[in-house]
């Protein structure tokens, strides 16, 4: 019942994205060069109207409605919901994006579904029993050193703030590995480290909605999840690494390495 919800919650999504994208639409900001479009805003009231008429009692945390204090709360039951994952991309006629939903239960996602509607792939998970998209079941990649791996990252909207730390993480991490991405979309990164399409994703200052879900379908596909100082994973934890499971310790221990020189030399400076 809860994952046929939100495969129909997500789908939805994508085919009212299609129906405008490349379109006139209207486009505002939420900070120097954080987007949302009214489609964010049309996709976000269909789903809550969804939610309030299926499963009254359930909470919603959306991106574009969120409350003072929703982002911290830990209702029994409540829908992580992010409209349009990739709102940039969408805006500017960019076909990476996706719609991202996660039901979590006292905290803990226990059903994940992502739908990208340029390729129609839907990625979903359900916890202890597996992911799949377009219903084959998914397994992360096998690589076992960061030279042989291809990874990707993102840059949270504040960026101008602390760019110089994380473009020169970014090229450390250049320098190990045999690539580095970066397409702008979380959901969409998570969902290809579980395709093994990528061997790792980090990123730094994430909301909720932007994880909850993919993170899910990452563990169920056989990898690893914590923040990116190795603590323990949660959609409210600020950053992510996900990775393959085989490379998580060398991308632990090259963050953290970073991180102290990069400390140390600031303190000096």
């Amino acid at each position: 019942m809860y994952l046929a919800t939100a495969i129909e919650a997500v789908v939805r999504a994508g085919e009212t994205q299609m129906a405008r994208f490349g379109g006139d639409v209207r486009i505002d900001k939420k900070g120097a060069i954080d987007l949302v479009t009214e489609i964010d805003l049309l996709i976000e009231r269909e789903f809550r109207a969804m939610i309030a008429e299926r499963f009254p009692s359930h909470a919603v945390l959306g991106e574009e409605f969120e409350e003072t204090g929703d982002r911290d709360a830990r209702p029994p039951f409540c829908w992580v919901f992010d409209p349009i994952d990739g709102t940039t991309n969408y805006a500017h006629g960019l076909p990476i994006f996706c719609a991202s939903l996660a039901l979590e239960i006292d905290g803990i996602a226990v059903v994940g579904a992502v739908y990208d509607p340029t390729r129609r792939e839907l990625f979903t998970a359900e916890k202890g029993r597996g992911a799949w998209l377009n219903g084959t079941p998914l397994r992360v990649s096998t690589a076992t050193a960061l030279i042989d791996s291809l990874l990707v990252t993102g840059f949270h909207y504040n960026i101008q703030r602390d760019a110089g730390q994380l473009i020169e993480l970014f090229g450390e991490f250049i320098s190990r590995a045999r690539a580095v991405r970066r397409l702008g979309s979380a959901a969409l990164d998570l969902c290809y480290v579980a395709a093994g399409r990528f061997d790792a994703f980090w990123e730094h200052k994430l909301q909720p909605w932007d994880v909850a879900g993919g993170a899910l379908i990452v563990a169920e596909a056989g990898g690893r999840v914590t923040t990116i100082d190795g603590a323990p994973f949660g959609s409210r934890a600020g950053s992510v690494l996900a990775t393959n499971r085989h490379i998580h310790q060398e991308m632990l221990e090259t963050i953290a390495g970073f991180t102290a020189r990069y400390r140390s030399r600031n303190r000096t400076e």
